[in-house]
């Protein structure tokens, strides 16, 4: 019998906030012995953009992500090699609450931790964190 959770997904995206929230995830997950699940999702470039694309602004984008799943990919592994955590990094596109629900759902998560958004549209809109507590299927931390 567990007391803690047996799988933790994280959220990252490369932001201050989503490396500070995998580093709290991980070393979570090394205390509790449980699975851990990052996630990144990549979204998909605004359908306005490649009409407005006179400069390689659609492949400019798609590198940037490139380059951060490259990052994020050799950073969970650099940060694991020490720890005896079962981790693993799940690449998805879409709208980032929409994949990050999916995959909490598919590998039946047990609890959700997140970083803090730093956007000032979220205050408006709301950000991914406070969908995700509003949502309530999952404990959810959010990372300053």
């Amino acid at each position: 019998m567990r007391d803690g959770p047996g799988t933790i997904l994280v959220g990252v995206d490369g932001s201050t906030s989503s490396l500070r929230a995998a580093a709290y995830a991980m070393g979570l997950a090394r205390r509790q012995g449980s699975r851990l699940v990052a996630v990144y999702v990549r979204t998909p470039p605004s359908g306005l953009l490649p009409l407005a694309d006179g400069g390689g602004a659609v492949a400019t984008v798609i590198e940037t992500q490139d380059e951060v799943e490259q990052e994020l990919r050799a950073l969970l592994l650099d940060r694991m090699g020490p720890f005896s955590v079962d981790a693993r990094l799940m690449i998805r596109a879409g709208e980032p609450f929409t994949e990050i629900s999916d995959v909490a759902h598919e590998v039946r998560a047990d609890a959700v931790i997140v970083g803090r958004s730093a956007k000032i549209v979220h205050r408006l809109a709301g950000s991914i964190a406070s969908k995700l507590v509003r949502c309530g299927r999952w404990p959810v931390t959010v990372v300053p």
